[in-house]
């Protein structure tokens, strides 16, 4: 049975699933689907045509699924979805899609997202992805697996970041980060490798040690990145090597933070 509190606002047309609590002062609209054992905590506010994967955890005063903060937004259909067992802490916002950046905004599973931080509209986050308190993610922005975002943060529209990268507090992202790389500094600066991250998931010393490699490539090679990041397609058999390269290679809207 769900649990759903005598102040809670449900409106005609919303998908509770089974287990689901929502708490004292809840909203949630029309076209929200909660999957099983969501819990929305209290004063949470779903609307939109926004799901919530099982499992998933809303803390109080959050805001999911309103529409974006893009004054081309004309009140076109868009979506919000979010995956299985996030835990979206207080004050938290995330905006549905844009018709001009797909339509929709998409949360993986397992992240963590801490209080007061945005995830704007065409965001497309990963897994296992954690934002720390007042950070915010920009409007096309594209989120790998198993990022870490510092506090205070912001990461500028249609950016990447790789997958296992770490971007320290305080930081201003303007430009693509490579897979398991380090920023650091006010603006944001390629400063070297998640190697911390990089060992906790137990990853082989071998494609770590090829890592460094390849990271000293990039900064010290010869020709432009891009050459540099061509030559290691061909000098490299490590898998992690080879996910650098592959994203480097990879269609983008910014230009790279490379190496200081």
């Amino acid at each position: 049975m769900s649990g759903i509190h005598s102040s809670a606002v449900i409106e005609d047309g919303a998908v509770i699933g089974k287990g689901c609590v929502i708490g004292p002062f809840c909203i949630v609209g029309p076209e929200v689907v909660l999957g099983q054992d969501v819990v929305l905590k209290s004063h949470v506010v779903v609307t939109g045509d926004t799901h919530i994967g099982d499992g998933t955890v809303v803390f109080p005063f959050s805001v999911i699924g309103e529409i974006p903060q893009d004054l081309k937004f004309g009140g076109e259909k868009t979506r919000l979805r979010i995956g299985k067992r996030n835990r979206i802490r207080e004050h938290v916002t995330m905006n549905t899609g844009t018709a001009g950046g797909g339509g929709e905004t998409k949360i993986g599973d397992d992240g963590l997202f801490m209080a007061g931080c945005h995830i704007a509209h065409d965001a497309q986050v990963g897994d296992r992805v954690i934002v720390v308190n007042s950070s915010a993610i920009a409007g096309h922005c594209h989120i790998e697996n198993d990022v870490i975002i510092g506090g205070l943060c912001g990461i500028h529209q249609w950016v990447r970041i790789g997958q296992g990268a770490i971007i320290g507090a305080l930081s201003m992202v303007r430009n693509d980060v490579v897979p398991h790389g380090l920023v650091m500094g006010p603006r944001g600066k390629l400063d070297g490798l998640n190697l911390v991250g990089l060992k906790r998931k137990g990853v082989p010393r071998a494609d770590i040690t090829a890592l460094r490699a390849a990271f000293q490539m990039l900064k010290d090679g010869e020709g432009t990145f891009h050459d540099r990041a061509a030559r290691l397609s061909d000098e490299s058999d490590s898998a992690y090597v080879q996910q650098m390269v592959a994203f480097i290679l990879g269609d983008t809207d910014r230009n790279f933070l490379t190496p200081s």
